[in-house]
């Protein structure tokens, strides 16, 4: 046998193992997917939250201080939901009005070139959704109560999250230490270490997403008020929590803040709002996530529209959002178990040469 037929054979099942391994991952998020979803965010509060609690411990018992912590961040969450519904609540009455006559804008303008639609036919498409409406009541009430269960389930997995990162705050060393202790005498250490270099990848993640996503509602949020788009603070923070699903998240956002703008202040504005979807997503691209992300892990965009793809398609939503810091996560790991000791040794001994220098 040829050596490049050999090697090709190595790599070739090696690459099916790994395949395997990551749809057999993907297969058991999606069948469990409220206790993993559940972990994931309990996971993501506490590389949030613990430094936080860290800092308060310094003053306060551990437990309280990540009670403290936990108690703060909620808080300001309900805060801020608070404020989007209260804005809302105060331009219902301006927004019916605007979006009123914004569909009669945009009906003038289809009926105009190079449209040119007849007046009969928008009338009709009225009718049929009013018929429609009408016709499946009972479909579109059921369906409100499965949305109803669905909240039900979904309170469920927040309080999940919640209670796992309280002992994930408060003990996670020693429950990863105790993890650790029950595996064989042969594979401990390197558990432990691509375990250490798992976690300040996803740590690392975490933050920069976070604040990838803070600076996009930002850019967002000031220029739909500079444009004077309704529901500016409601789409920033659609905006926010869009950016957590990499590439595909921020213009789907910015899609449904075109078609507020398209229904309130015409084509023109929308248009400026669709030339926002491409400088932003410039911006994101090519400075944030470059910058931001260092500290994290490098992966290249074929890898990560991949691992969003493949993440949709196993899992959904869930998947889509999962899937990058998860890829992140073992590539981290294997580059972390792929260092010798003697690197390890050159790494520290140059770290400390900079130390000194800087010093």
């Amino acid at each position: 046998m040829s050596p490049v037929l050999r090697t090709s054979a190595a790599y070739a099942w090696r690459l099916l193992v790994v395949g395997t391994l990551v749809y057999a991952v993907f297969s058991l998020l999606g069948r469990f997917h409220e206790i993993a979803v559940a972990v994931f965010l309990g996971l993501v509060v506490t590389a949030m939250l613990r430094p936080v609690a860290g800092l308060l411990a310094r003053r306060l018992p551990r437990p309280l201080a990540v009670a403290v912590a936990l108690l703060a961040s909620i808080a300001l969450v309900l805060g801020i939901l608070a404020f989007v519904g209260e804005t809302v609540a105060g331009e219902r009455a301006v927004l019916e009005r605007e979006f009123g006559a914004g569909i009669g804008r945009i009906e003038r303008w289809l009926e105009q070139p190079p449209f040119r639609l007849n007046p009969e036919a928008l009338t009709d498409i009225q009718g049929r959704i009013g018929r429609f409406l009408s016709d499946h009541r009972s479909t579109l009430i059921s369906t409100a109560l499965s949305g109803s269960r669905r909240l039900v389930e979904v309170l469920t997995v927040l309080a999940l999250a919640l209670f796992c990162s309280v002992f994930f705050m408060n003990s996670g060393d020693r429950q990863w230490g105790w993890f650790c202790a029950q595996l064989p005498m042969s594979v401990r250490d390197r558990v432990a270490v691509a375990g250490r270099a798992g976690w300040r990848t996803f740590t690392g993640y975490t933050h920069g997403i976070v604040l990838v996503a803070a600076i996009n509602a930002v850019l967002v949020g000031v220029a739909l008020w500079a444009l004077g788009v309704p529901l500016a603070v409601p789409l920033a923070l659609l905006e926010f929590f869009a950016a957590f699903i990499p590439l595909i998240g921020s213009p789907i956002a910015l899609a449904v803040a075109a078609v507020v703008a398209l229904a309130s202040e015409g084509p023109l504005i929308a248009a400026v709002v669709v030339a926002l979807i491409v400088v932003i997503g410039q911006i994101e691209g090519h400075l944030l996530h470059p910058i931001v992300m260092s500290w994290a892990v490098s992966l290249h965009p074929v890898v990560v529209a991949l691992s969003v793809i493949g993440g949709a398609i196993a899992a959904g939503v869930v998947g889509a959002v999962v899937a990058v810091p998860l890829v992140s996560v073992i590539w981290s790991a294997r580059q972390a178990l792929r260092r010798t000791p003697e690197q390890d040794l050159a790494n520290r001994t140059m770290g400390k040469a900079r130390a000194t220098q800087d010093g």
